[in-house]
């Protein structure tokens, strides 16, 4: 089985279609409205987000973890939880082996939370 869709809340789909294009460096590929429906094609996953839709929390790769959050909060996006790391993937069950796994949550412009993950090699002091 493979993820063909996620669904997130999103009560005002012009703000939300604002901060999503910004944060994933791409437009919507559709919007139907009414019903009010927003999409976004994420490497062939489908990024839903909807009026009816519950709120979830959704988690984005990203390259960097701690320079995205910061060029985030230059643009005035909300950190809910600084970036830090959360695991050391000692092999590759969940993440490449060898990695420390950095996190980080921002709020959207819907109120939802918004998870950032990135992987890199630990710290030369924490070797």
């Amino acid at each position: 089985m493979k993820v063909i869709q996620i669904a997130q809340h999103a009560e005002d789909l012009d703000r939300a279609a604002r901060f999503y294009t910004a944060l994933l460096g791409t437009a919507p590929a559709a919007v139907f409205d009414p019903p009010g429906l927003l999409f976004f094609d994420l490497d062939g996953v489908r990024l839903l987000l909807e009026r009816g839709a519950p709120s979830s929390v959704i988690y984005l790769n990203v390259p960097d973890v701690r320079s995205q959050v910061a060029e985030l909060e230059v643009r005035g996006v909300e950190v809910v939880g600084a970036p830090h790391v959360i695991f050391h993937h000692d092999d590759a069950r969940l993440g490449p082996a060898g990695t420390d796994e950095w996190m980080a949550f921002i709020r959207d412009s819907e109120g939802n939370t918004v998870g950032l993950v990135s992987h890199a090699a630990p710290a030369a002091s924490d070797a």
